[in-house]
Order: structure tokens, then C-alpha cells, then sequence
């Protein structure tokens, strides 16, 4: 028996005017599985996000979310899912129990489980001690997680989390994240997100990077780090110009700036130092080797960080072509 995909989606638009969203996406999510759009902002993540959650209509392909199309059958879209947007949605004057209460009569959970079902999801956000407190004494991950309950509470099939942890601090995104590991042994969901964040991307099953509105490619985190199969070495010099030239002249390597740092890419980085020291003709004043990670993975396939992307930074063919050669 062939699973229906949670989430199946073909050669997906947006189009704003003259400004091209999001340029034909097509991808799969399988049930139970935790999938995540990794990209800068401004690269088409929640305007996907969007159209999958019937907020959006498509400019052209298709896109199914638990089997039902999000244009032809909106409500049985909506009763299948659960969004957690990027913003604050909560009504900050009422308490965390009023705001579950209210989300229950819009999606009509029946009245006779309405009670012991926001227990249950409040508990597993640990904030069960909080329920009769106003939203509005609530910190910033309490809110988050407050939220992700609401989501959960009317048992969707697919939860929708909109950049999950943006804003909040390392610790607190560390705790949402158990939380959220913790959903997925209790309740019978695919999870499909959207980040920035390199480490929030690792709790994936897969990830789809994108960028300008298209998807780069698809695969499991120890997949895509694994496809680069070098090191990152970042120097700094009183020359960057001189020493990319060198590196380029002297070992056939191709270097650009990246985060204030001459930045390239080679095999066993460890062993290459040495050389680096005694032939590349400038002075160095530090280097560093990192073994790959999501961030090389990410500016390997478009050409710049999710930092430079953010900056405004361009591409860089040279990154690109690191994979494919």
C-alpha cells in the first residue's frame, strides 16, 4: 500500500505583480516526517508556506496538503492543519486557556473533549501552571509555545511552524525544540518548517534549500553536508585581494570574501595549513578549518551564506561549482 504524501507539491508560482515569489517549486513531504524550508529571508519560504495553508492562492502548478488540494478544498485543508505563524497571534488580554478555548470553537472541537485535549497540549508545553495567566505576562518562548499548543490542539495532520524560534534566545530555542522532539513521540503529525537558523535546520529529516524563490536541493542534513566532501578555511590577511590572487595563482584554488574573511574551500584543511603558511607569500594573521557544515552546504549551492544573503550579497560562481565539478 502506497502512503499518500503529507504534502505534495508541482511546479508551485507566486507571482506578485512583476516580482516571481516563488518559480515552479516541486516537492514531496512523507507522513511523520519533520521537513524544513532552509533559505534567507525574503527567499519564498512563507509565501510557500502561504499557499500551502490556503492564505495565498497560487499563480500556477499545484499542491496537495493531506491528500486534499489547497485550491479545490480549502476547508478540508484547514481542518487538517496547524500553523504556528511567524508573528504573535495571540489575544495578549486573555489568558493561555481563553486563547485555546476560542481557537477550539473555530475549528469545532467537540465540547466534551474540549477541556481534557487543552490539558494535554498545554502540559506538553509545559504550561499547564500558566493557564489562567494572561498572555501578556507570558516572556517570548512562553508565547512560542503557547502557540505550537494552540496549533496542536485541534489533532491536524500536518503542523506548519513559520520560522519557529525567531527572536528568541539560544537557550529558549534549545527548550522549544525539545518540546517539539517530544511532539513528534506523541502525537501522530508531520511537521514541515521554515528557518534560517543552521542549527534549528539539523532537528530535519530533510531540508529543501531556497533561495530567490527556487528550490537548490533536497536531502537529509548528513546528505547535503556530505555532498561537499571539503573543508572551509577562512584567513585573514592585510590583503585580501592579493591573497585571493595567490591562492588562485599558487594553488588553482578559488577564493572570495565571506563574513570579513578570505574563504575557500579544499580537501583535508588540517594537512593544508602548512602549506598555506609556507607558500602562499603573504603574511597571515589567523586562519581557520572548519569540516562542513549546513552554512558551506548552503553557500556551496547558491554562491553566498545565509548571511550574505540577508546583506544583500550576490553570488559567487565559484561556491556554486564546488559540488559539481
Amino acid at each position: 500500500m502506497t502512503l499518500i504524501p503529507a504534502v505534495a507539491v508541482h511546479d508551485l508560482k507566486k507571482t506578485y505583480g512583476k516580482v516571481d515569489a516563488v518559480k515552479g517549486v516541486s516537492f514531496e513531504v512523507a507522513p511523520g516526517e519533520v521537513f524544513g524550508f532552509l533559505g534567507p529571508n525574503g527567499a519564498g519560504k512563507t509565501t510557500t508556506i502561504s499557499m500551502l495553508c490556503t492564505l495565498a492562492n497560487p499563480s500556477g502548478g499545484s499542491a496537495t496538503v493531506a491528500g486534499h488540494d489547497v485550491v479545490g478544498a480549502r476547508d478540508e485543508v484547514r481542518r487538517n492543519i496547524g500553523l504556528v505563524f511567524q508573528d504573535p497571534t495571540l489575544d495578549s488580554y486573555l489568558t493561555a486557556e481563553q486563547n485555546l478555548r476560542f481557537h477550539a470553537e473555530l475549528y469545532g472541537v467537540p465540547r466534551h473533549i474540549v477541556g481534557d485535549r487543552i490539558q494535554q497540549v498545554m502540559e506538553m508545553v509545559a504550561l499547564w501552571d500558566r493557564k489562567d495567566a494572561k498572555v501578556m505576562t507570558f516572556s517570548g518562548g512562553m508565547k512560542r509555545r503557547l502557540e505550537i499548543a494552540r496549533g496542536l490542539l485541534h489533532s491536524p495532520r500536518v503542523l506548519f511552524l513559520d520560522e519557529p524560534t525567531v527572536g528568541l534566545d539560544p537557550q529558549t530555542r534549545a527548550a522549544i525544540w525539545g518540546y517539539i522532539n517530544r511532539l513528534r513521540l506523541t502525537e501522530d503529525i508531520t511537521i514541515f518548517m521554515t528557518t534560517h537558523y543552521m542549527d534549528e535546520a539539523e532537528y530535519c529529516d530533510r531540508i529543501a534549500i531556497i533561495d530567490h524563490g527556487e528550490i537548490v536541493v533536497v536531502d537529509s542534513p548528513e546528505a547535503l553536508k556530505a555532498s561537499i566532501g571539503e573543508d572551509r578555511v577562512q584567513i585573514h590577511t592585510g590583503d585580501d585581494e592579493a591573497a585571493i590572487t595567490a591562492l588562485r595563482e599558487r594553488f588553482g584554488l578559488e577564493a572570495a570574501v565571506h563574513e570579513g574573511a578570505v574563504t575557500f574551500a579544499v580537501a583535508s584543511g588540517e594537512e593544508f595549513v602548512p602549506r598555506l603558511f609556507s607558500e602562499l607569500g603573504l603574511p597571515i594573521r589567523s586562519v581557520s578549518v572548519s569540516r562542513p557544515s549546513l552554512d558551506d552546504v548552503f553557500m556551496s549551492y547558491t554562491g553566498s551564506t545565509i548571511r550574505d544573503a540577508e546583506a544583500g550579497g550576490g553570488k559567487n560562481d565559484w561556491m556554486r561549482a564546488m559540488v559539481r565539478r
